[in-house]
């Protein structure tokens, strides 16, 4: 019952938060945080003329996942050879 109610008011503050500007843009921005960190989204999209000396320099720069055919993608870069180099951990 007790857990009930907590994750209740856990969610009451997120949705709550999530209706007024301010707490939808301080949402978004650590939802946004989150998904780079996970490597669901980049911080920086491949540029051409990108090249880098290995998946440690992508991650650094935010530019990783690298996709077949993308400027920076290497084969090499690629582990298991599925198109997407420097996945996320």
């Amino acid at each position: 019952m007790l857990s009930t109610l907590l994750a209740a008011a856990a969610l009451g503050l997120i949705f709550g938060a999530a209706t007024s500007p301010l707490g939808r843009s301080a949402l978004s921005g650590k939802t946004n945080q989150l998904a780079i960190l996970i490597g669901w989204e980049r911080h920086r999209e491949p540029q051409a003329g990108d090249v880098w000396g290995g998946c440690n320099d992508a991650r650094s720069s935010g530019t990783f996942p690298i996709y077949r055919g993308e400027p920076g993608y290497r084969e090499d870069m690629d582990g298991d050879g599925d198109g997407i180099a420097c996945e996320p951990y």
